[in-house]
Parts: structure tokens; sequence; C-alpha cells
């Protein structure tokens, strides 16, 4: 996908978007060998872009995975209790990578394995306020609880940002709730739950950032990250909110 030159050299961590300008304002940069101007897009898939002269490859020669977590599994590269970990399942990349982030043993969906630290600390450190969105299966009295989760809770301690929560389509007893936080407290959506009254049956996440859940990929299996989506997420592109979501049990 073609995308405006500043900002694919941002997104390979080479210069800001600013300081990429600069560079294409001086000559620096060419498009298939030719000189670059403001305002010029380019795909890295088909077109070669240097700077001074280097082609941009993005991220370099680092790996991203998405991961369709299942249910059994830690989140971890090992486990000194022998339980099954999520490192086993991608074992077949070739790379070391590490989880961005935490499943609990009981939970499933999205996960995003990479060797990029800089893109882990993107997506983990609170002051980028990263969304999570999670379904989850829900007992209790919903009417109730509603009201809770979408306040400033309390957890260990601290005062929790206020989820985004949508009730969908509840069967013999059961409900799901999309629940959306840019926190990352241990369990936090299940500790959520069960100060509101809920039990949580099942729980999962189904984006990060603007990253979405691949639906075509079952649990257990993963993929490589495209080009457009390590922008997205290199970037903090916003997200628009996801429509028709809730699905039913």
């Amino acid at each position: 996908m073609e995308e405006r030159l500043q900002k694919l050299i941002s997104a390979c961590g080479l210069a800001s978007r600013r300081k990429a300008e600069e560079w294409i304002t001086a000559g620096r940069v060419t498009v298939n060998g030719e000189k670059a101007h403001l305002g010029d897009r380019a795909d890295l898939d088909r077109d070669e872009v240097a700077v001074d002269g280097r082609a941009l490859r993005l991220a370099g020669t680092q790996t991203y995975l998405m991961l369709h977590k299942p249910r059994g599994y830690v989140t971890t590269l090992s486990d000194e209790k022998g339980r099954k970990t999520v490192a086993q399942l991608v074992s077949g990349c070739g790379r070391r990578v590490w989880p961005v982030g935490r499943l609990d043993l009981d939970s499933e969906g999205l996960l995003i394995l990479t060797d990029d630290g800089e893109l882990t600390q993107r997506l983990l450190h609170p002051s980028h306020e990263v969304e999570k969105e999670y379904l989850v299966w829900v007992t209790g009295n919903v009417e109730k609880a509603l009201p809770v989760l979408s306040s400033s809770m309390e957890l260990d301690g601290e005062r929790l940002a206020p989820a985004k929560v949508r009730r969908g389509r509840s069967s013999g007893g059961v409900t799901q709730l999309s629940v959306t936080i840019h926190q990352g407290k241990n369990r936090q959506v299940r500790r959520m739950c069960a100060q509101a009254g809920l039990t949580v049956l099942r729980l999962k996440r189904i984006r990060e950032g603007a990253l979405l859940l691949d639906q075509n990929l079952r649990p257990g299996q993963w993929r490589n990250l495209t080009q457009q989506e390590v922008l997205s997420l290199s970037e903090g592109w916003a997200h628009e909110k996801t429509k028709g979501v809730l699905q039913g049990k």
C-alpha cells in the first residue's frame, strides 16, 4: 500500500516525519533511482526507496507475528511448571521472538510477538494509551454491572481509566460484552468484571491499537504481519471503531 515517504521513513525508525521531510527537501531521498519530492508516495513491497543511497527496509530484519492464542497456553518463552507456552506455537518462525504483553492461561485471541524492542515499548508503555479490545462472555446482573465497569474503578490501589463497554447478545443467561481498555494490569478485565459482580466464562482479545485479530487464523495458528499492519502499529494510527464485532456465543 502506498504511503507518504516521510511516514515510511519514520516507520522504519530512521527519523521523525519532520526530519524525513527535511531529507526529502534536501534531495537525500530517491524512489526507484529518481529524486523524491514532498508529497511523493511509495510502496516498499514494490518500490525502492533510498536515503543517501541506502535502500529503505521496513523494520530492517525484524520479525512481527500475529498469533491466535488458544486457551491453555501461558504467555511466556519458557515455564518452570512445564506448562505449554506460546513460544512453542511460533517456534517455526525461525527467529527468537517474545510476546508483547500477556494473555492469561485461560484467555485467548490476539497476541503480537516480535523481536523489535522499540515497538514493544511503544505498545506497552502507559503513556501511549494503546487500546486493547476484548470480547467477554459473562453471567450475572449485567444491567447493574455496566455502569460499574464504565466508571473509574480501582485495582491494587490504582485508579483505572474508565473502560469502554458495549453490550452484545444474551442467550441462556450468558451475555457477551465488548470491553476496551488501554492499561494493562494483571488479569485486569477479569478482575474488573469480578468487582462488578460478573463471572467471566470466556475472554478473547480481538484488537490491539489498530490491529484486528485475523478471523482466518484458527486458535494456535500464526502469520507474519503485513507491511501495512506494522506501519499501523509503529505510527499508532487512530483506529476506526469496529462495527458489528459482537458475535454470538
